[in-house]
């Protein structure tokens, strides 16, 4: 662990900033856009990428990059979902995803509006839903960025600083103690943790308005709140 953490913290630090930003912001990019999120892992792209981060305007570009790829990527499934989103639901790629979860993403953004829009970018499936969803009903571009803006960054930044701050802990303490890479691999490890069970938590918490719980329910896809 002492051996392979170096090595791994050298290397990222070794790609050129500019190219190791763009590559995270790419990453962030492919996995918000429509459906690849379901099969994409642009977390893990950001969280090997700021492993690399040295300096504060490092951590702020990799921040904005992320950022800017997620509205990106969760632009073209808005407007997807505006111009063809019905033709991608029936396509093979939409039933593969399958009919309920759907229907799911509809009710909750029925349900819950702008608070949909936000919290679906902490919630598994329906990241990746929610965009093409809004775009398909009656909300406007303008109040779609205004909710998931505030996610985008509040996700990036904990994802940015948590790593980076893992890896200038072990340089701090790579030189005094023998279990600095374990210290590192714990920070991470915890941190995926909490990641997990606040995922966990959200759903439970969020569960009775993504499921039918009366009559009603059928006919709330039509009826979206702000």
């Amino acid at each position: 662990m002492d051996e392979l953490v170096p090595w791994l913290i050298d290397f990222m630090r070794s790609i050129d900033p500019i190219a190791r930003t763009l590559i995270a912001g790419v990453a962030v990019l492919l996995e918000t856009s429509v459906l690849i999120g379901l099969i994409f892992p642009g977390d893990t792209v950001v969280l090997v990428a700021s492993i690399g981060i040295t300096t504060v305007p490092q951590g702020v570009a990799m921040v904005l990059a992320v950022v800017i790829g997620a509205l990106i990527g969760e632009s073209i499934g808005f407007w997807l979902g505006r111009w063809i989103g019905p033709h991608i639901r029936a396509s093979w790629v939409g039933r593969r995803v399958g009919e309920e979860n759907w229907v799911r993403a509809e009710r909750y953004l029925a349900r819950r509006g702008g608070i949909a829009i936000f919290l679906s970018r902490f919630l598994p499936v329906l990241h990746s839903l929610v965009p093409l969803t809004v775009g398909m009903s009656h909300y406007s571009y303008r109040r779609f960025l205004a909710w998931t803006a505030p996610a985008c960054l509040l996700w990036a930044t904990a994802y940015v600083s948590i790593t980076s701050l893992a890896a200038g802990s072990f340089d701090e303490l790579a030189d005094r103690v023998h279990y600095a890479g374990y210290i590192f691999v714990g920070i991470i490890a915890l941190f995926l943790l909490a990641v997990f069970i606040g995922k966990k938590v959200l759903s439970r918490l969020e569960a009775r308005h993504l499921d039918i719980s009366d009559a009603a329910g059928a006919d709330e896809a039509t009826d979206v709140k702000d």
